[in-house]
């Protein structure tokens, strides 16, 4: 198995004397891989079934939402997939993270979230990473200071090697492959917070709405910019 980004790609048998194949795989919210044994009764919302060596375990895929995707394609299709996301968050240097958010007017927020410019980020790990940044979700990457951009940098690489550590971020259903939930969500300090005290310095945090998702935020930790992103679509929720 290999990744970039939220890209996992497990690399299957060909058959007889033909290439590999590649089951290209998204897990989109809910999905989830586990190994059951081939006997095992089947959980509400398995959608696949892969058969495993020996025929005695199977590799199952549940989503009780139906985001996830998957996809069977030949290594030149997915190195083109894989090709056009931008660099992994986990992996990337300093130098090529700050190569990416020079001139980008937008959201940050919203930056670190397309997987075309940086891989591997979703909603929480970026509100997170900012908040760690001391850097306001509405302001423009090409705008950020130097020394804050090196911040935010060293941010996503801690959040996202905590968050691994410990399992993931479990709020409902989300399991890893042996069926344990994720411990990070006792340590997230402003996602979905709102209204709550600052782990800092006690502030309510706040959320807003950026390219229809929701931000979280501390008002006096990460102050607006002095030039903020312009909003697309609806006004922004505060709290």
């Amino acid at each position: 198995m290999s990744r970039k980004g939220k890209a996992l790609a497990l690399e299957l048998s060909g058959a007889g004397n033909s290439p590999p194949r590649f089951l290209l795989v998204r897990l989109g919210m809910t999905g989830q891989f586990t190994v059951a044994p081939s006997e095992a009764p089947l959980e509400p919302h398995t959608h696949v079934r892969i058969t495993l060596d020996g025929g005695r375990e199977e590799l199952r895929f549940r989503d009780t939402r139906r985001f996830g995707r998957l996809r069977s394609c030949s290594r030149e299709e997915l190195e083109k997939v894989l090709g056009g996301l931008g660099p992994d968050a986990q992996l990337m240097t300093e130098a090529q993270f700050l190569a990416a958010m020079r001139g980008r007017h937008g959201a940050i927020k919203s930056w670190l979230m397309n997987q075309n410019l940086l891989a591997g980020l979703g909603n929480i790990y970026a509100d997170e990473a900012l908040f760690r940044a001391g850097i306001h979700p509405l302001a423009q990457p090409g705008r950020v200071s130097s020394a804050k951009a090196v911040r935010l940098y060293q941010s996503v690489r801690k959040v996202l090697e905590r968050a691994v550590r410990h399992g993931g971020t479990t709020f409902s259903d989300y399991l890893d492959a042996e069926g344990r939930p994720g411990e990070f969500l006792k340590m997230l300090r402003v996602y979905q917070r709102t209204g709550k005290p600052c782990p800092r310095c006690r502030a309510a945090i706040r959320r807003v709405v950026i390219a229809g998702r929701s931000s979280h935020f501390c008002p006096r930790c990460q102050p607006p910019p002095r030039v903020k992103a312009k909003m697309r679509g609806p006004r922004p929720a505060a709290a």
